[in-house]
């Protein structure tokens, strides 16, 4: 089992085309073209757990949160991520990272945060645009099927819930061949006339070389004819936060007892309570302040989130509940996420959750 192999397979599901454009993630230490020998699942490749991985025969952890986020000018083991980096370097430990990305796509962080809750009509509170393309190609009709099939394989075709998805219509192709070329159909230097089928399929960008690879492998022509067209639609499963509703409606202070007993909190940052039933609740793990207009904008009556500032804080202009329920809280459950991402795909291969706590905060109530 080769390091790429694991790495191939997380970016299947969370592809690293969809991180912000602040973030780092990806491999940050080690080669893919290792040999695997283990994976330990983190939320922060610490020092801590990197010898926590060594120490149990595994050559790779798979963190949350990217240990090298910020460029860096000098490696003397002078803090935390420095220390990191030279153990895992002198010990020959691949660290990846799967951040923003798990965030954005559907199945990821967000969505096992609403799993938690157990909210129901789920969907994307910020779905993102401008990440599909439309291919529109023209194929003689007898061969419509295998192009088909080859444009589907290749990833193309997947909208929300569905798959293979495509629109045809009939028409017909007119070309000449020059005295070099070797048409499939007809001969060189005379107009052929041919029934095709125009084939409209919707790919996400990050896709199209392959996908047009694909086509090239399957058309017959000698010449491929195809459009590639920039949509600005917005992708329904990929974004930011989510929003979906309890199966019952709740008094405030039961769903902030819901909270503190799912998350395992010691306490609740909130804004003034409103006094009015909780049906509808939006979610961001991890620092989600950034989307409390889309929560009130979407009519959430909570948005539960964390790292939210003092001054943040009255953006919720009693028009809802905001509460901060803490960072590594919002995310613990990423760890499980991984483990069973990784799991499912090598059921027989040797991956752990990581037993430290390496949440850096910590309450004294008094």
């Amino acid at each position: 089992m080769k390091i790429s192999e694991i790495t191939k397979e997380l970016e299947s599901f969370a592809p690293l085309a969809y991180q912000e454009s602040y973030d780092n993630a990806g491999l940050l230490t080690g080669s893919a073209s290792w040999e695997c020998t283990g994976v330990v699942c983190t939320l922060d490749a610490t020092l801590e757990v990197l010898q926590e991985a060594k120490a149990a025969g595994a050559n790779l952890v798979v963190a949350h949160h990217p240990i090298l986020f910020k460029g860096i000018t000098k490696i003397t083991g002078k803090n935390y991520v420095e220390e990191a980096l030279i153990y895992a370097i002198k010990n020959d430990m691949a660290i990846y990272a799967i951040h923003t990305n798990l965030d954005n796509v559907w199945g990821g962080v967000n969505s096992v945060i609403a799993q938690k809750m157990g909210l129901t009509h789920c969907k994307i509170l910020q779905p993102k645009k401008s990440l599909l393309t439309k291919l529109v190609t023209f194929v003689p009709t007898p061969q419509l099927g295998q192009v088909q099939e080859a444009l589907f394989a290749a990833g193309s075709g997947n909208i929300g819930e569905y798959s293979e998805t495509s629109f045809s219509s009939g028409g017909i192709g007119t070309f000449r061949g020059s005295a070099l070329s070797n048409p499939t159909i007809g001969t060189p230097g005379v107009r052929e006339q041919v029934e095709e089928t125009r084939i409209e399929v919707i790919l996400p960008n990050y896709l199209e070389h392959q996908i047009v690879a694909a086509l090239k492998e399957a058309h017959p022509y000698e010449e491929v004819a195809y459009d590639l067209i920039p949509l600005n639609n917005l992708n329904q499963q990929v974004g930011s936060g989510i929003i979906g509703q309890l199966q019952s409606p709740m008094e405030e202070k039961a769903f902030l007892s819901l909270l503190t007993n799912q998350f395992a909190l010691k306490l609740v940052k909130h804004t003034p309570l409103l006094g009015k039933k909780v049906q509808k609740v939006a979610i961001c793990g991890g620092a989600g302040s950034f989307l409390i207009k889309d929560a009130i904008a979407a009519g959430a009556d909570f948005f539960v989130s964390a790292d939210i500032k003092y001054h943040e804080f009255f953006d919720a202009n009693n028009q809802l509940v905001v509460a901060d329920i803490g960072h590594w809280e919002s995310e613990q459950y990423t760890i499980e996420l991984l483990f069973s991402l990784i799991t499912s795909k090598f059921p027989n291969f040797a991956v752990l959750k990581t037993t430290v706590q390496t949440n850096p905060v910590r309450y004294f109530l008094g």
